[in-house]
């Protein structure tokens, strides 16, 4: 009780009661934050991640443009519901590359951080031109227009450089073969072994069958991507992190 009183001291003064509050606040602070500066690199690094391939990247921007974020999740968080509808739980190397990061926070559709290679490119395409057609109850507004969109890729070694700039491992040879990668992508008949060695695993595709590049491919060729860099029946957590 006599702690109590003494507590009723600072609720009936405002200074004193603001002091406190941000001496507390300021201890908390420093105990979450100072940690960090003796660590080399808060997120364990994992086998597999790379950054996006030119195409890829691009489609990132259309997803963010078009607000995708805001009906779809990309992070499947470590509980039993959420692992066993949409797999393994999300790992922060998955997002190492991404600026900004597109963790979401709210699902009016499924969560997609696992949505590569679970669908075929021709599903894509339908689902984007009419969701209702393959999932009737979808509330998703149509993207027909994006196969109608041609892109040419003239600014994606720019786009490249400024990812760089921010952080993400780009290397010159990546940005000066930038716009060759980001049309042998969306064609299958092309030479595009340089781009997987930058690129291992990247999806090559006429991801929306037409003969013109279209925002439809790079957007399909980003969905196709998403959560398909980690080999999970290999990877090991890092017990120590």
């Amino acid at each position: 009780m006599a702690f109590l009183d003494k507590h009723a001291i600072l609720e009936r003064s405002p200074t004193l009661l603001l002091t406190a509050s941000l001496l507390v606040v300021t201890v908390g602070g420093i105990v979450e934050i100072a940690p960090l500066f003796w660590l080399e690199n808060t997120i364990e690094e994992v086998e597999g991640v790379r950054p996006y391939a030119p195409l890829e990247l691009a489609g990132r921007d259309i997803y963010i443009r078009e607000g995708c974020y805001v009906c779809h999740s990309q992070m499947i968080r470590p509980m039993r519901d959420e692992v066993e509808r949409y797999g393994h739980y999300s790992l922060a190397a998955e997002s190492m590359y991404d600026h900004p990061f597109q963790w979401g926070s709210k699902r009016t559709g499924p969560d997609l951080a696992r949505v590569g290679g679970r669908y075929s490119d021709a599903w894509h395409v339908d689902h984007l031109m009419d969701p209702q057609s393959v999932v009737p109850e979808s509330i998703m507004p149509k993207y027909a227009f994006l196969a109608d969109v041609t892109l040419d890729g003239a600014h994606i070694a720019d786009l490249l450089a400024t990812h760089r700039f921010v952080g993400v491992p780009y290397t010159d040879a990546q940005i000066a073969s930038a716009q060759a990668d980001f049309r042998v992508q969306a064609d299958p008949d092309g030479d595009w072994d340089g781009l997987l060695e930058r690129y291992p695993g990247a999806v090559v595709s006429n991801f929306d069958d037409q003969a013109a590049l279209t925002e439809m491919d790079a957007l399909i060729a980003y969905l196709q991507v998403m959560g398909t860099m980690v080999d999970f029946s290999t990877f090991t957590p890092d017990a120590s992190r």
